[in-house]
């Protein structure tokens, strides 16, 4: 960790299922990054959480988590857009909410990603920052432009 804070990243990411010192730690290794727990990853179902041993589903587990890192010291919190609005509410206004799992309505069930909402959807619902990757990166063959329009048209959802 003293090498990646080395390089003065902004945010440090952490598996809030690491528990309370993994998250403390990093917190006092890093101060002057946003230490950002991971709640439950997108491509997970409440299947998936029941068969690696979670007792409650997805929403549950990651306001649980969300609670835990905030508890811990984490200042930003990585969750599906399907858990937005209820950790939102459990943990302020002022903690940093990250999305991934943000597909195109039109792209939507395309790919592994289960939790998943449109950019618009996401920002309305809390988020501070989407995380959008395959949806701009499949247009990379294409070139420079293909992606820049892409990624643009995805910005543009959200205005």
């Amino acid at each position: 960790m003293r090498q990646v804070v080395g390089l003065t990243p902004r945010f440090l990411t952490v598996h809030a299922s690491g528990g309370r010192a993994m998250i403390q730690a990093a917190v006092a290794e890093a101060p002057s990054v946003e230490i950002t727990a991971v709640t439950i990853l997108t491509s997970l179902g409440d299947a998936d959480l029941q068969e690696i041993g979670f007792a409650h589903g997805a929403l549950d587990s990651a306001v649980k988590l969300a609670c835990l890192a905030k508890e811990s010291g984490a200042r930003a919190i990585v969750c599906s857009p399907l858990e937005i609005a209820a950790i939102r509410q459990a943990v302020g206004p002022e903690m940093t909410i990250i999305t991934p799992g943000v597909r195109p309505s039109d792209e939507a069930g395309g790919d592994d990603q289960t939790r998943i909402m449109s950019p618009a959807q996401a920002m309305n619902a809390g988020a501070t920052y989407l995380v959008i990757g395959r949806p701009i990166t499949r247009f990379w063959a294409q070139g420079a432009q293909a992606l820049a329009s892409r990624a643009q048209a995805l910005a543009d959802q959200v205005k």
